[in-house]
C-alpha cells in the first residue's frame, strides 16, 4: 500500500454540520438521557412559577389555566423530540411561547440544544423568530402586571441571546476537541507511516548488501571448483583444502541466503560490486576514523576471536557501531564515547555504545530517528534484539545482542 493510499485511510476532520450526536439516527446513551431528564426537569421548574403566577390572578378564567397548563406540559416533552428534530422543535417552542409565557423555559432549552448541534445558519433564523415570538409579541399578547412592556422585552432578548451564545460556545469547544483529536490521529498515522518506510528502506539495504555477499561466496565456489576441473592431478591435499573451502563458503552462502528470504530488492537498481564487507575484526578500523574524525572514543572488545563470529553476524555488529559513533558525533559533540563488546560462540555477540551529557553548548542537529529503527531492524532479521534510549544518569545508550551459535563456522577466506 503506498503513501497516497494510506492518506486515504486516514481520518478526516468533521463537516461543520456533522458532530458526534447530531444525526438523527443516533442512539441515546445513558449520559443522553441522564442530560435529556435534566432538561426536562429544568424546562418543569421555570413553568411551575409561572403557572402559579397565572393561577393566583383571579382575572384569569379557569379555562385559560387549564389550557396554560396542557400547553406548558406538551410544551416539556416536546423537549424528548429535540435530539432527533432540534430545529422543528425550536420553532413551534418559540410559536407557543408567544401567546404562552410559561413556555419559555423549555424555548430556553430547544434553542440552547440547536446552537449545539446546528450550524450558524439555522440557529440565527429560529433565533430570530424566538425573539420576535418570545420578546416582542408574547409581552403584548399576556403582559405581565409586575414589569413594564420594554422590561419584559430586555429581560426576554437577553435570556434568548445568551442561551443562543452558551450553545454556540459548547459547540465551537466540541469542535476544537474533535479537531485535535484528529491531528493526534493523524499524527501517530504519519509516525507508523514514516516507521514503515524507515524499515521497507531497511530492508531493502540489507537485501542489497547481502547480495553483494552472496556474490562473493559464489565466486569463491566457481573459482575453486574450476581449480579442481582444470587440475584433476592436483595433489590430495591441495583437493581437500579446496573441496573445505567450497564445503564453508556454501554453508557460509546458506545463512545468508536464510537471512535475504523475504527482503525485497527494488527493481532497476545495479550492482556495486562485489565489494568486501566489514566484520567484527574491521570494528578497531571504525574506532580509529571516528578518533581521526575529533571523537574521544574507547574501545573493549573482549571477544577473544575477532574473525570468528560468522560474517552476518560481524557485519551487523560493525553496522550498530557505526551508526552509534555517527550519532554521538551529531547528538553530543565532545563528549567520550565507550564501545564495549563481548561475547563468544553459544553466548551470541553483546554491544554497548554508550556516551554521557555533552557538557558543551552546541547547536543541535535535527535527527528524524530513522537510523535507530533501520537498526532495530537489521537486528531483529539477524535474529537478536536492540534497545536504545537515554541513561538514566544522563547520556544515551545504544545496546544489542546478537545470536553467535556454538557450531558456526568462521568465515571462509577469500581465493589466492
Amino acid at each position: 500500500m503506498t503513501r497516497t493510499e494510506h492518506r486515504w485511510l486516514l481520518p478526516s476532520a468533521p463537516a461543520d454540520h456533522e458532530l458526534p450526536g447530531d444525526r438523527a439516527g443516533a442512539r441515546r446513551t445513558a449520559r443522553d438521557w441522564a442530560v435529556d431528564i435534566a432538561a426536562f426537569l429544568c424546562a418543569a421548574g421555570v413553568a411551575l412559577p409561572a403557572l402559579g403566577a397565572v393561577d393566583a390572578d383571579p382575572a384569569t378564567p379557569d379555562g385559560v389555566v387549564f389550557a396554560d397548563v396542557l400547553i406548558t406540559a406538551a410544551s416539556c416533552c416536546a423537549l424528548w423530540l429535540r435530539r432527533r428534530r432540534p430545529v422543528w422543535v425550536a420553532v413551534a417552542l418559540a410559536v407557543v411561547s408567544a401567546v404562552e409565557p410559561a413556555a419559555l423555559g423549555a424555548l430556553m432549552v430547544a434553542l440552547f440544544s440547536l446552537a449545539v448541534h446546528r450550524p450558524f445558519r439555522p440557529v440565527a433564523s429560529v433565533g430570530a423568530a424566538a425573539l420576535a415570538a418570545a420578546a416582542a409579541v408574547q409581552p403584548l399578547l399576556r403582559p405581565d402586571p409586575a414589569s413594564s412592556y420594554i422590561a419584559s422585552t430586555v429581560i426576554g432578548m437577553l435570556l434568548i441571546l445568551l442561551v443562543i451564545s452558551w450553545g454556540m460556545v459548547v459547540r465551537s469547544r466540541r469542535r476544537l476537541l474533535l479537531t485535535l483529536r484528529d491531528r493526534v490521529v493523524r499524527a501517530e498515522s504519519e509516525a507508523a507511516l514514516r516507521a514503515e518506510h524507515a524499515q521497507r528502506l531497511a530492508r531493502e539495504a540489507i537485501a542489497r548488501e547481502m547480495h553483494d555477499v552472496l556474490a562473493h561466496r559464489l565466486t569463491l565456489l566457481s573459482v575453486h571448483a574450476g581449480a579442481l576441473e582444470f587440475r584433476p592431478d592436483a595433489p590430495p591435499a591441495e583437493v581437500g583444502r579446496a573441496a573445505g573451502v567450497i564445503r564453508d563458503s556454501a554453508h557460509e552462502a546458506l545463512q545468508d541466503l536464510r537471512e535475504i528470504i523475504g527482503v525485497l530488492r527494488n527493481p532497476g537498481e545495479g550492482d556495486e560490486g562485489n565489494r568486501p564487507q566489514p566484520t567484527l575484526a574491521t570494528l578497531p578500523a571504525l574506532v580509529e576514523e571516528s578518533r581521526a574524525a575529533g571523537a574521544r572514543v574507547t574501545l573493549d572488545n573482549g571477544v577473544a576471536d575477532p574473525a570468528g563470529p560468522p560474517a552476518a553476524t560481524g557485519r551487523t555488529l560493525y553496522r550498530i557501531a557505526q551508526e552509534a559513533l555517527t550519532n554521538a558525533r551529531k547528538h553530543a559533540p565532545g563528549a567520550p564515547v565507550s564501545v564495549t563488546v563481548t561475547g563468544g560462540p553459544g553466548d551470541g555477540l553483546t554491544i554497548e555504545v554508550a556516551n554521557p551529557a555533552p557538557t558543551e553548548p552546541f547547536d543541535p542537529v535535527p535527527g528524524s530517528g530513522q537510523g535507530l529503527i533501520g537498526l532495530t531492524e537489521r537486528a531483529s532479521l539477524a535474529g537478536g534484539t536492540l534497545t536504545h534510549g537515554p541513561a538514566p544518569e544522563g547520556g544515551f545508550t545504544v545496546l544489542a545482542h546478537l545470536p553467535w551459535p556454538a557450531d558456526a563456522q568462521p568465515p571462509s577466506p577469500g581465493p589466492g
